[in-house]
């Protein structure tokens, strides 16, 4: 399609349908999804196929990423995969002094545009997106070290939901004032004071997006549409092992808003040199007035104290816990939190690491289980889940990075290994690094292994901390969620007085809460326009994806009243 022939007739025929259903899914909290999450569902209608989809990656490969954005002063790269290959992409490096003045360029026009523009717009981004999942979900695949499915899945659907989810709360919430009014007061005899007023939703500014190297595209599309929906520039700073999956984001998102008829400097991307680390450069820059940001409790807590001129959304680090109190499915129970600990190698935020569990033991439907059996039956069931190799590469991935490789191994020093971490072969990537869980128990009243438990320790590592009862388990559960904050909770009891206990906690300390789960639900997965991710609420993360807190500080309504 040429440049500005994306007109408003075909925007509204194309996308206003889906744009009303995910308004209704996030009213109603029921499931809805316009992204097809099978493979085989691509390759027609404009959409890649897994064979072109792969042919397309392979040809990103090795060269340079143009992108005709302002400011070029030179190139840089150096992604490695996971799985062993050297992607040799090169991408632009930005001289944002030059950059940064050409993305406010666009802004007026953007903001006159409206919220029915602008969604319509970001729907059709996502679109593009969609149609070519198969080539992202290598993308994802070769910088997150995500299995090839769950890459595909996580990273290519799913993270469209999440971007789709975040367009419908912010145009909801831009809606919710009308664009104008009369205003007509009486007084009496006299006649009446008249007023016309308009109100126009105003962005805030450049918006910068700090990419992560485990989810690119599922962190990183919440923010990127929200800011772009409500009217503000995006500058993309990916993380520098895993660009490639953002840089086909801000590629397709430049020629859509080319083709509308928009500045394609609205989405920008700025790639760091090795070592460089331009991230708090930009992010305490006076132009930058929204920082998205997904990693590390440190640069989180650093963004959140000196970014001030910036509205700053954070989800950083917590330490999700599971409380093991009773179940009336013992083998489901296991099962279920085997695949929740072992699903691409715990490199998830919501990942449970610590299982608290009373040291008298639970109350089961095969009876009582002693806490050794507990930890021992759960080591099995891991080991029985991974004990295939090419279930083993499909459910784990590739350690994503050393320093997880080196958690895992440093884990086993810390109390008695329940289940060693063993390394997995990866025949279609000899390069690849992966490994089982470790599963290590802990006694919860000694200091030192409190040291641990009260620790993130991101990646395949879990702890069985041995408690003195459930009571005891609930205060340790509230202690960790105020002090270290999570992402996520769960809990297991067949007692309602339990339950209730339980649910308070998490009501008290803002922390999401996952009750008996034996079945295809996991703790550490949430569906787009019915789940929150991260409640906002607690330290693990400063917002809430996506709720209308995560969209409304993004614009201001400026108010202008003519006399009628």
């Amino acid at each position: 399609m040429a440049a500005a022939q994306l007109t408003s007739d075909h925007l509204t025929e194309r996308h206003r349908s889906t744009l009303e259903q995910a308004l209704e899914a996030i009213r109603t909290r029921a499931y809805w999804s316009p992204h097809p999450e099978h493979p085989k569902a691509y390759g027609e209608d404009g959409s890649l196929s897994a064979a072109d989809g792969l042919e397309a990656h392979k040809a990103t490969l090795g060269a340079r990423f143009e992108l005709d954005q302002p400011g070029t002063d030179g190139w840089t790269g150096g992604e490695v995969s996971p799985y062993g290959p050297e992607l040799g992409v090169e991408y632009p490096h930005a001289d944002v002094d030059v950059l940064l003045p050409a993305m406010r360029a666009g802004m007026a026009a953007w903001r006159d545009a409206g919220p029915d523009t602008r969604a319509l717009v970001c729907l059709e981004i996502l679109a593009r997106i969609s149609g070519r999942t198969h080539e992202f979900a290598h993308a994802v695949m070769h910088t997150s070290g995500q299995a090839f499915m769950m890459a595909f899945q996580a990273g290519g659907p799913h993270a469209q939901d999440r971007g789709l989810e975040a367009v419908a709360y912010a145009y909801a919430e831009q809606v919710r004032t009308p664009l104008d009014a009369d205003w007509s007061k009486p007084q009496g005899k006299r006649d009446p004071l008249e007023l016309r007023k308009t109100f126009t939703p105003v962005p805030r500014g450049v918006s910068l997006l700090i990419g992560c190297n485990t989810f690119p595209t599922w962190n990183g599309y919440p923010g990127l549409f929200a800011s772009l929906a409500t009217g503000n520039p995006v500058l993309v700073k990916p993380h520098p092992r895993a660009v490639l999956p953002l840089a086909l984001t801000v590629r397709v998102a430049r020629e859509v808003l080319a083709e509308a008829g928009f500045d394609p400097n609205l989405v920008a991307l700025a790639v760091e040199r090795p070592g460089e680390g331009i991230a708090k450069d930009l992010a305490v820059r006076p132009e930058i007035r929204i920082i998205d940001y997904t990693g590390s409790t440190s640069f989180g807590d650093w963004l959140e104290a000196n970014a001030r001129q910036a509205q700053v959304y954070t989800e950083k680090a917590g330490v999700n816990t599971v409380v093991v109190d009773s179940t009336d499915d013992y083998k489901g129970m296991l099962s279920n939190l085997a695949f929740s600990l072992s699903l691409y190698s715990g490199q998830m935020c919501t990942t449970p690491q610590n299982l608290l569990i009373p040291r008298d033991g639970i109350t089961t439907d095969a009876g009582p289980k002693s806490y050794d059996e507990v930890v021992a039956d759960l080591a099995a069931a891991v080991s029985g889940l991974l004990g295939d190799d090419a279930r083993a590469n499909a459910l784990l991935g590739a350690i994503v990075n050393p320093d997880v490789k080196a958690r895992l191994e440093a884990a086993a020093g810390l109390g008695e290994v329940a289940l060693a971490s063993r390394e997995v072969a990866n025949p279609d990537f000899p390069g690849a690094v992966v490994r089982t869980p470790v599963l290590v128990k802990l006694d919860g009243s000694k200091p030192d292994a409190e040291a641990a438990y009260m620790s993130e320790c991101f990646g395949p590592v879990a702890f069985a901390v041995s408690v003195e009862s459930t009571a005891d388990a609930l205060e340790l559960l509230r202690r960790t969620v105020r002090e270290k904050g999570a992402m996520t909770v769960g809990a297991y009891t067949t007692s309602p007085d339990v339950e209730r206990a339980v649910e308070e906690v998490c009501l008290e300390e803002s922390a999401q809460l996952s009750l008996n789960l034996t079945g295809g639900v996991y703790v550490n997965q949430t569906a787009a326009f019915s789940d929150f991710h991260g409640s906002g609420g607690n330290p693990a993360a400063n917002a809430a994806l996506c709720d209308s807190a995560f969209v409304a500080n993004r614009f201001r309504v400026v108010e202008v009243r003519r006399q009628a």
